[in-house]
């Protein structure tokens, strides 16, 4: 309650904070030069691809009202907003599943009313943006940040886990789609005939099980056995859109006798069309709604608002996990003030408001990390080889890395001295055992093992990311190309995709798993809780979770109050802290439901969280006899979830546990 009693006092500790980095944000990102080009390619494939297929998503539930045109430019809008004025720019923006969600419900609600309708749906919307962007606001200036630690690892994993039902749900959908006949269109033409119609449903399944397939496969190329490195990177970070492009391609392969339309391709307004372009003055029907559905927009403004609330720290608290190493702070409050702002300006003109998007986020500051890790490596390296070169001490060599590595970081320098102590204690280890034990020092090997990560905290990349989607929006008449059936298959691919690293999910599966055949799961990789608690309260944690998932999930089928689906994850607040310590032991609930978690490896020792290599771990970059080599890419993958978490956590339930957000701000239980 103390943050309370001092409202705007987070926005302003946030602002201060950013502004006195905010020029080297700049600085940082533009001395990267051409490099910078890699993640920003990266993180625009991986944010272009959901919001078109969220943007099909929404013409087909409102009728065409919205299109991937709104999407993306929404997408386009926030993210160069929040990169030039942002407080976290590694937060990278854009139109989730849950808006199309919620404004599914408000379409639904609209166009059943007759002073409504389809018409003035878009301008109600645009009140339900207003009183959510109030909401924002509010909740900004009371420094409601602080208690997002409240949101704890069992309502991120059945929020992970709704959406990824939702995803599968939609994928289902489009399928059994590709069988009928759209809304509003003519089912005299050829292409609607009984056989082009069935025969497009064919297809359909086709693409959307060959898209689904070769995308997961593609994207662990990582752990292929072929081909080089740098093959294997680029096919796991680009793998997805490429194989959009190769199905998208087939689909043009089909005989010259079917008929134009089969298979169905998306179906979109071009930018500069009538239907796309009177989106952008829907301010001025919005004082045609009548006042009592001004009023009535409050309540699902209040699901919204808390929705993004939750999303959108959430977002920020991935992208920026300590494991990491950001040196600038973060502005959890500021970056919720200026949500309201985009929020508020998305609604006087007609688009589906952007929020911090996940994997996305977590995903912009693991390429960011690799980026600088290549950048510090290559320039010790070279001092160290040239300090070889000169026949310099070991002390000699050290202090120059050590140098560069100031130089390049603009750490403090006893931050630093403490980060690369194990890489000094390697360098100097033949000083100590004399000349005839010394052991060589070699600069490729050892400085990879014992370099810490490092990000490359900067605004270019995800300005440029955004300006990419923006220039999508004119290459509608490309996107068009694409046939929905591979949407389709995207959709099941971001489901599937979504579940290794959800503790629930491996929870579920589990349970399934009979006693006799559980010693195999501790042979594996498995999570810490499997050895720290008893079984049954891991099977009484994940019924209550399961029971609970259903409960969220038949709330999506009701087919109004279905907008008060976010209710029941704000509710588990007070679920989670009065009644499920009364049920589980508090340090076996802590233990599964922390917000970090350790992963254990069956027969191989743990990777090193600082991505070093010390005498006990496995070998990673380069192994002298066995001569296996592995990429940055490749350990930081090694290192996190799917959703970009660090699988790897520093404290267990016995031991002091600290806030996600701020550690003076966490609420006692």
């Amino acid at each position: 309650m103390e943050n309370f009693k001092a409202p705007f006092k987070g926005i302003a500790n946030d602002v201060k904070g950013r502004a006195a980095c905010y020029k080297q944000d700049w600085i940082a990102g533009l001395r990267s030069g051409l490099s910078i080009l890699a993640p920003t390619t990266y993180i625009f494939f991986a944010s272009a691809l959901p919001v078109i297929a969220f943007g099909e998503q929404l013409s087909r539930d409102t009728d065409g009202s919205l299109s991937t045109v709104e999407t993306l430019a929404s997408t386009a809008l926030c993210g160069i907003i929040h990169s030039i004025f942002g407080g976290q720019p590694l937060l990278i923006l854009g139109v989730a599943e849950p808006t199309v969600i919620m404004y599914t419900y408000l379409y639904n609600f609209a166009k059943g009313r007759k002073d409504l309708g389809q018409e003035l749906y878009l301008a109600w919307a645009g009140w339900v943006c207003v009183w959510t962007a109030l909401l924002l606001f509010l909740l900004a200036m009371l420094n409601a940040c602080a208690i997002i630690n409240r949101f704890t690892r069992i309502a991120g994993e059945l929020f992970g886990m709704l959406i990824s039902v939702l995803f599968i749900q939609e994928a289902i959908k489009g399928v059994v789609s590709e069988f009928q006949i759209p809304k509003a269109q003519d089912a005299k033409l050829e292409k609607y005939q009984f056989q082009w119609l069935y025969t497009n449903g064919l297809l359909g399944i086709i693409f959307t099980f060959g898209l689904l397939y070769t995308a997961l496969k593609s994207r662990r190329a990582r752990s292929w056995w072929y081909g080089t490195g740098w093959i294997r990177s680029f096919i796991a970070d680009y793998g997805v859109p490429l194989m959009v492009v190769l199905w998208t391609a087939l689909s043009f392969s089909v005989p010259s006798k079917v008929p134009s339309g089969v298979p169905r391709k998306l179906f979109s307004p071009l930018p500069w069309e009538s239907a796309s372009l009177e989106h952008w003055t829907v301010i001025k029907d919005m004082g045609r709604v009548p006042p009592s559905y001004i009023f009535a927009a409050f309540i699902p403004a209040v699901m919204i608002a808390g929705l993004y609330f939750f999303d959108h720290s959430v977002a920020s608290q991935m992208a920026q996990q300590k494991e990491f190493n950001l040196k600038n702070p973060s502005a959890y409050h500021y970056d919720i003030l200026l949500l309201g702002f985009m929020t508020l300006l998305c609604g006087l003109i007609g688009l589906p408001p952007s929020n911090g998007v996940l994997p996305q986020s977590p995903m912009h500051t693991k390429s960011l990390a690799v980026l600088k890790g290549q950048l510090i490596r290559r320039k010790m390296v070279k001092s160290a080889k040239e300090s070889i070169k000169q026949k310099a001490s070991n002390s000699e060599i050290y202090g120059k890395m050590q140098a560069v590595f100031i130089e390049i970081d603009s750490s403090p320098e006893t931050t630093v001295v403490k980060e690369l102590e194990d890489l000094k204690k390697v360098v100097m280890k033949g000083e100590k055992k004399g000349e005839n034990e010394k052991e060589i020092f070699d600069p490729e090997k050892h400085i990879d093992a014992y370099l810490p990560v490092r990000v490359n905290e900067q605004r270019v990349s995800n300005l440029l990311q955004s300006l990419l989607v923006a220039a999508s929006v004119c290459a509608m008449p490309a996107i068009k190309l694409i046939p929905t059936s591979v949407l389709w298959g995207y959709f099941a691919y971001m489901a599937i995709d979504s579940l290794p690293g959800n503790q629930f999910w491996e929870r579920m599966l589990l349970l399934f798993i009979t006693p006799g055949r559980r010693y195999k799961v501790l042979e594996g990789v498995h999570a810490s809780f499997v050895e720290s608690v008893p079984y049954r309260y891991i099977l009484m944690f994940t019924l209550f979770q399961f029971i609970y998932f259903l409960l969220c999930f038949g709330v999506t089928w009701i087919p109004i109050a279905g907008i008060l689906f976010p209710l029941p994850f704000f509710l588990l607040i007070s679920i989670r802290q009065y009644i499920l310590p009364k049920l589980i032991q508090p340090n076996y609930l802590r233990e599964l439901d922390a917000a970090e978690y350790e992963e254990i490896t069956g027969s191989l020792p743990r990777l090193s969280l600082s991505l070093s290599l010390k005498e006990n771990e496995t070998p990673c970059l380069e192994n002298e006899e066995d001569g296996v080599e592995m990429f940055d890419a490749e350990l930081l993958d090694e290192l996190t979830t799917s959703r970009g978490e660090f699988k790897v956590r520093t404290a267990s339930f016995n031991e002091d546990r600290k806030g996600q957000v701020y550690p003076e701000d966490v609420q006692k239980e």
